[in-house]
Order: structure tokens, then sequence, then C-alpha cells
């Protein structure tokens, strides 16, 4: 079999073809498919704003920026994220601490969210693992009795939906009581839909936006004809109109891409509800995963072997990968903070493995990995 990444972008002759007449056009950055497709993000999530930008990692940094995020500061986030969730608190200046995560969903745990608050946490960071949402209602509850600002980045979760039917970016304030000042998504080559690189801030705040137009373009804002004023230092962080001319192309194909990753994902949750020595994330009742990730969690015996059976499944061509070594533990961290120990983040750590799941995939191939994955499996049980 060709290899089977454990996701993929999935690009067709209308991205193809809607590429092309952006870069036909007399404008190919700063014009109209830019707010076009920030539109669509609102109209899609239900958010007011949407300011796109050149990666997740850029909307982040926005974001904490917009939000005052600085020296003295502190960024409370979870552990079982990508590195850049904690680095762009750094680049604002800022600390970061680690609340500990649910040993059954990887997610971070509001009980431990509440013993980690200190007088310095400005900015609650959780994260949606693999499109799995948090509880946002119970984060934002907490952090704003105490002051604290909320980011949610939900760069996993484009096309997830809470219980109610509204989508992920629409649990916003203003319209939401207990909602996040602000969401982040990611349009990377793997993520739900593709701009290649890519992301977004979504915010129902006039001033979050404002700021976050600004800082993405140098700080600089035009005043009239010819002349322009720099009100802040910014950044080039802007995304090109032929990169938001296939955004708009994929962002019609998310509610496709979800429903046939969820259709693998059934598959393996058929064979897991029975399975003796592995399980996976449960996705609430109610709740729609863009199923970025499809998560499963070796026992404790297969776990001493993961890199073994990693390795194999890789010499299958069946891409399986891990979601994430806890970020206080790369050097850089540890040489920073010192030594930190969250139980559950490295038990999570230690069991989990990603089987593929994306829209390229047929129910066969599901099946053929969970044959693959069995065979390897018996020799270590």
């Amino acid at each position: 079999m060709n290899f089977l990444p454990y996701s993929r972008q999935d690009i067709n002759d209308s991205d193809i073809a809607a590429v092309i007449t952006a870069l036909k056009g007399d404008v190919i950055t700063g014009g109209h498919y830019v707010s076009d497709f920030e539109n669509a993000l609102c109209a899609y999530s239900g958010a007011k704003h949407a300011v796109v930008m050149n990666s997740a990692t850029s909307a982040l940094h926005c974001a904490y920026l917009a939000l005052g995020l600085g020296a003295g500061d502190e960024l409370l986030t979870t552990p079982i994220t990508f590195a850049a969730t904690a680095n762009a608190a750094l680049m604002c200046g800022a600390d970061v601490r680690w609340a500990d995560v649910s040993p059954e969903s990887g997610n971070i745990d509001v009980a431990s969210i509440k013993e980690c608050i200190s007088p310095r946490t400005k900015i609650i960071t959780p994260v949606d693992l693999g499109g799995n949402p948090v509880d946002m209602e119970a984060i934002c509850e907490l952090a704003h009795a105490k002051g604290i600002k909320v980011v949610d980045d939900a760069s996993h979760a484009l096309g997830s939906s809470f219980a109610d039917g509204r989508k992920i970016g629409s649990a916003l304030l203003a319209d939401n009581k207990n909602g996040a000042d602000a969401t982040i998504m990611s349009f990377h080559a793997i993520k739900p839909i593709t701009t290649i690189e890519g992301g977004a801030v979504l915010t129902n705040d006039d001033e979050i936006a404002r700021k976050c137009k600004l800082l993405r373009s140098h700080g600089i804002s035009k005043t009239e004809l010819w002349d322009s004023d720099m009100s802040m230092l910014g950044f080039n962080y802007r995304l090109s109109d032929v990169a938001c001319a296939l955004g708009l192309c994929q962002l019609a194909r998310l509610d496709e891409f979800v429903k046939i990753r969820g259709e693998i994902a059934s598959v393996y949750d058929e064979f897991f509800a029975s399975c003796k020595w592995a399980k996976n994330v449960k996705i609430p009742s109610g709740i729609t995963s863009s199923r970025h990730l499809y998560i499963v969690l070796l026992g404790d015996n297969l776990a001493k072997n993961k890199a073994q059976i990693f390795s194999e499944l890789h010499s299958q061509n069946i891409g399986v990968q891990v979601h994430y070594k806890p970020t206080y533990s790369f050097d850089f961290y540890r040489q920073k903070y010192g030594d930190i120990s969250l139980p559950n983040a490295e038990l999570f750590y230690a069991k989990e493995l990603s089987l593929p799941c994306q829209q390229k995939m047929s129910a066969k191939d599901a099946e053929l990995v969970l044959e693959k994955l069995c065979e390897i499996v018996e020799k270590y049980l």
C-alpha cells in the first residue's frame, strides 16, 4: 500500500482553479480575497470578526498582544499541544505555566487550572486536542470571575461543534456570557482545511480585531491619500490573496471533510469499543469533532513498547504519529524553568498514538490500519 499519513490535505481541481484565478488577478496580496475569506469564516463559525494571518503562531502572538500580555504576566496553558501555544507567550515577554490534563482526553483539566492560577495569570489558553472541544463554559466562568482572559487554541477544531450545534469559534464573549475573548484557527496543510500555511483570530470584540489587524501589518494604517500612520510596533503576518482564494474553496468543502473523517473514526470506534489492549478518546454525546486526530491510548504493557509499535507501523506504510511531547519537557523550557512534572500529561504522552484519519481515506483503509495494528501488537501482549 502507499504511505498513509495520519492527516493530509485534499486539493482538488476547484482549489487549483481558484488559485490560478487569484494568481492572474491584478492584486495577489492585500486584495478582496482576504476580506472574502474572513467574511466566510465569520459566516461559518458565527464569530463577528475574523483576522487571517500567515500562521496560527502569528495569530496566537497577535491575540496575546491584543489582550495585553507582556512582561511580568503569565500565560496558563496545557502541555499537550504544539510548542507554539506557549512560545507565542514568550514572544510577548511573558512567562508560561502549565496545568495538567485529563488522562482520558488529553484536554486541559479545569481542576488543575484552579490550582495553577496565580496573581500573574493574564490569559488561559486551552487547546481543543484533536478537534475535541474543551469545557469552554467552565474554563471561562472560572477565568472571568478572576479577571483573566481566555484564548481558545482551536487550531485542530475548525469544523467541530458543541452539543447545541454551535460551531467552534462561536463561543466568544459579547454573544456568550462565558465565551472566550478570542479563538485561534490554523490552516496548515494537514489541518481541517488548508491555505498551505495560515491561521486566524476569531473574536466578537471590535478592539481586539482592530489591534490584530494592525499587528499583522507592521502596526500601520492608511490615513488619507498616500499618507499612513504607524501607531504600534507590528509585524508582517499577512496572508496573501492566493492563499485566501484556496481557503475560500476549502472552507466550502469543510463539512464534507469532517463527515468523511467521522466515517473513518466510526470504523475505529466500533473496534475499540471492545478492545482489551487500548482505548480511544471518547467524543462526548452530541459533540461533533473535526477529527483532526484519532487518538488511541495504549495499555500499560504496550506503552512500554510504543517506539517499536510506531516503527513497525511506519515500515508497513501506516503513518501513525504521537501528540504531544509535553512542552515543558523540551530542553529550551527545562533550561528556562527547570524540571517540571505533571503526571497526567506524562501518562497521556506515554500511551498516546494517533492513527490515520483523514478525508483521503476509505473505510477499507481504516480496516487495514486496524489489521496491521493488531498483527504488530500481538507480539507485545
